[in-house]
């Protein structure tokens, strides 16, 4: 049986829906194996009580979100060799709509282990594998038709032979098309994608600090940055700020919220479901503050749990309530 919140929270979702697409990219997915350990020690074994094993890469995970609020979207993913068949076999009951591109290797596995006495968190990723070049236009290719005039989500790494400006080359091709391109990367591929005016970008603080090379310790400060961004041709501007909360920067105004005070098991995951959030609250012509007030509320709800495992739907509505957002005038 669905929840009552569940059903306010999808009526609510439903009623103001309009009609749009929406497509995630993961071109590098993964299988994210997160461990429990008292501690760590140097040249000895930590053992696991249990290991979790869940679909992982920042547009699968957008993907799970999207479901969880009742949102269709389609997904368009790389996969290679027999982590990849499992990684398929895990996703079968989590998504719907999924493009599998199947090429030669191994797709890659991440790791997490979160030490429970110190409750510190150590990541360890793979690069990927590698996608031949007519493999790789025939995914792209799909994915930006799919789009159309929808929103369009670029997210998560990149393998080490996939050009560094290719998102930015979907965000024109999207434009081109009258589409949305969201943005959700770092480094050099953030900067150049930010150059071809995305309608929606999604660093944090320190991705942030990277692509300007200088920190940024205020919120003020923060959202100034936003701004100079979003006035050269970015639509929304978010900066998510971690346990502070996040800046959304948008055309008529800048607004914060602080982060809800949930108990945190994890952080993996958290920033994905922000985006689901926010692309959610605008494919149904939520302003920026409500698209603010869903992303808040997804990122809190999946921070709650283990591993990759993101927030449940029923959880939602009683958390959009407590998100408070204040108008910066930045």
């Amino acid at each position: 049986m669905v929840s009552s919140l569940l059903m306010r929270y999808i009526y609510d979702m439903t009623t103001t829906s309009i009609s749009t697409s929406i497509t995630t990219l993961c071109l590098n997915p993964a299988l994210d194996v997160t461990y429990h350990v008292p501690m760590l020690i140097e040249e000895q074994k930590s053992r696991s009580d249990s290991a979790r094993h869940d679909p992982g890469g920042n547009g699968i995970n957008i993907g799970r979100a999207l479901k969880r609020m009742q949102v269709d979207a389609h997904t368009f993913c790389i996969v290679a060799g027999d982590v990849g068949q499992l990684l398929q076999r895990l996703l079968e009951q989590q998504l719907d709509n999924v493009y599998y591109e199947h090429v030669d290797g191994e797709t890659r596995i991440n790791s997490t282990i979160i030490e429970v006495d110190t409750k510190k968190q150590y990541q360890v990723t793979d690069a990927g594998t590698e996608i031949p070049s007519t493999q790789l236009n025939r995914v792209i290719n799909d994915f930006v038709n799919q789009t159309g005039q929808g929103f369009g989500i670029i997210t998560g790494s990149c393998q080490p032979n996939v050009p560094c400006g290719l998102y930015a080359k979907l965000v024109e091709q999207i434009n081109q098309h009258g589409g949305k391109a969201v943005i959700d990367t770092h480094g050099e591929a953030l900067r150049l994608a930010i150059a071809a005016k995305p309608f929606l970008i999604k660093p944090n603080r320190y991705e942030l600090e990277t692509i300007i090379g200088r920190e940024l310790p205020t919120i003020v400060e923060v959202a100034s940055e936003g701004r100079k961004i979003q006035t050269n041709g970015v639509d929304h501007v978010c900066i998510s700020l971690g346990e502070e909360g996040a800046i959304l920067v948008s055309p008529d105004n800048s607004y914060y919220a602080q982060a809800l005070n949930v108990p945190v098991n994890t952080t993996v995951g958290a920033g994905d479901s922000m985006v689901a959030g926010l692309v959610a609250g605008f494919s149904i012509g939520k302003g920026p503050e409500q698209a603010l007030r869903y992303g808040i509320s997804c990122g809190a709800g999946t921070v709650m749990h283990p591993g990759t495992e993101l927030f449940s739907g029923d959880e939602l509505a009683g958390f959009r309530r407590q998100v408070v957002i204040e108008t910066l005038n930045i």
